[in-house]
């Protein structure tokens, strides 16, 4: 960290905050589809490499069991349905996931491919190239439901997890209300994620997709407030699934972290994947982003799409425990975004004059790893800043689950690895649930393991 690009010295002007920094060509070539999809030809060569492995340690790695080299086999073969219902047999949400997974840590990373010659088969690519293809057909023609089973499920959440868990129980012939606290379902993958990681509106066309199975209906707008409200739906419903995320930011706890041009960085993200015009939403000329994970990553990237100058993510520790994956730290350094570690914050500061009650830096003080302890150095660091995003983790509002008899440890939802909780006919799963990974991935296998759960206990109660 050079001292070129952090200092003491503060602007003196006011904040620098525009809308319609870039050029309309700008904008489009940056929030477009960041992985342009395989044509057939580039499928069919990239399925070839596959080596189609007995006990392939891709599957293993897949955190939903897909059969990796069964569904690669088949687009070998050009049986894109076959391959696609593979896929969607084991992740519901196979499109987004094929757009967002960490693949390069998690199937990709095991794959022989990898090892041999340092470049795996393109799993994540492959999947959404079969995936894509059936997604101008009915999903109910890929799985027809059950018989119905008069059955009625409540899920709250309408993200990954709920998403997940709503067609598992339609599949299996049960009727469920997805409720949600948004205008749009979707959940991360509407709100959460970076426009250019699914682009051309996919997290809605793949939940329209999805709700084609039947027997779902989706209530948006719908918030739960109360405990009132939650005991409502247990006594409307056979059983209840809580996958409700994270709504809760943390803060910085530092002073100054009130001012004007200080923001959560998912309430930006969201903004933008709702904003259709980019050149409408106005940013800072000078962006901190305080953070180490992927949201971070995705404020600080599309903080530079959107034309900022200078744009740095501040992590307290070292680059190895960042959340973001090395390939999204990388990708970071690629669109102009420098990464400083070992710094966390002191104090937002403000200005005076013009900038009075505005953001103008931030300071950071300094620390060191002694002993496996984080300590400070004594030294302090200051960025200079139009724009300030929070991204430091997302907790649960815990202040109606409580009453509610459910057991909260660590500020999440005691469940087991099928969602349930210490109360009959409630489960929760996603990101609310202790012990998750925070990654859509992980959220769309709680929600299938709670869709099986509920169905089994379904099936167990005579009416």
């Amino acid at each position: 960290m050079s001292s070129a690009t952090l200092s003491s010295a503060l602007p003196p002007a006011a904040p620098d905050i525009q809308p319609a920094r870039l050029t309309p060509a700008q904008y489009e070539q940056g929030f477009a589809d960041v992985a342009p999809p395989l044509t057939h030809a580039q499928a069919l060569l990239e399925a070839e490499r596959c080596l189609y492995c007995h006990d392939a340690p891709c599957a293993t790695a897949c955190p939903t069991g897909i059969d990796v080299p069964s569904f690669i086999r088949r687009i070998a073969d050009d049986n894109l349905r076959g391959a696609a219902r593979a896929i969607l047999d084991a992740n519901p949400l196979g499109g987004t996931c094929a757009r967002v997974c960490p693949t390069e840590v998690l199937c990709e990373q095991v794959c022989v491919r990898q090892t041999q010659q340092g470049q795996p088969v393109a799993i994540g690519r492959l999947q959404r190239h079969a995936v894509d293809a059936v997604m101008d057909r009915p999903i109910s023609a890929l799985f027809p439901p059950d018989v119905a089973s008069g059955r009625r499920v409540a899920v709250v959440g309408a993200g990954p997890a709920g998403l997940a868990c709503a067609v598992g129980l339609a599949r299996r012939g049960h009727e469920v209300v997805l409720h949600d606290a948004q205008p749009k379902g979707g959940g991360l993958n509407e709100y959460g994620l970076a426009t250019y990681k699914v682009a051309d509106d996919f997290a809605q066309r793949e939940l329209d997709w999805l709700l084609g199975i039947g027997r779902i209906t989706l209530k948006t707008a719908w918030r739960l407030e109360t405990s009132a409200q939650l005991q409502a739906l247990r006594g409307d419903h056979d059983a209840v699934y809580l996958a409700v995320g994270l709504a809760t930011t943390q803060g910085l706890g530092v002073p100054g972290e009130s001012l004007a041009g200080v923001r959560d960085a998912v309430d930006f993200i969201a903004e933008l994947r709702q904003t259709e015009d980019k050149s409408r939403l106005p940013i800072g000329r000078r962006v901190v982003v305080v953070g180490g994970g992927m949201t971070a990553v995705d404020a600080a990237v599309q903080s530079r799409l959107l034309g900022a100058e200078s744009v740095h993510i501040v992590y307290r520790r070292g680059p190895a425990t960042m959340g973001a994956s090395r390939a999204e730290q990388d990708w970071a350094r690629t669109n102009g975004v420098t990464i400083h570690h070992w710094l966390v914050p002191d104090a937002v500061l403000g200005g005076s004059g013009e900038a009075q009650g505005h953001v103008v830096g931030v300071r950071f003080a300094r620390q060191a790893l002694v002993g496996g302890r984080l300590q400070a150095t004594g030294l302090f660091d200051t960025l200079a800043a139009d724009m300030v995003f929070k991204a430091i983790g997302q907790r649960l509002d815990t202040r109606l689950l409580g009453d509610c008899g459910l057991t909260l440890k660590d500020g999440r939802i005691v469940a087991d690895d099928d969602g349930r909780t210490g109360v009959a006919g409630l489960y929760a799963g996603g990101d609310c649930r202790l012990g998750g990974r925070d990654l859509t991935v992980e959220a769309v296998q709680d929600g299938k393991r709670a869709a099986r759960a509920i169905h089994a206990q379904l099936a167990a109660t005579d009416r």
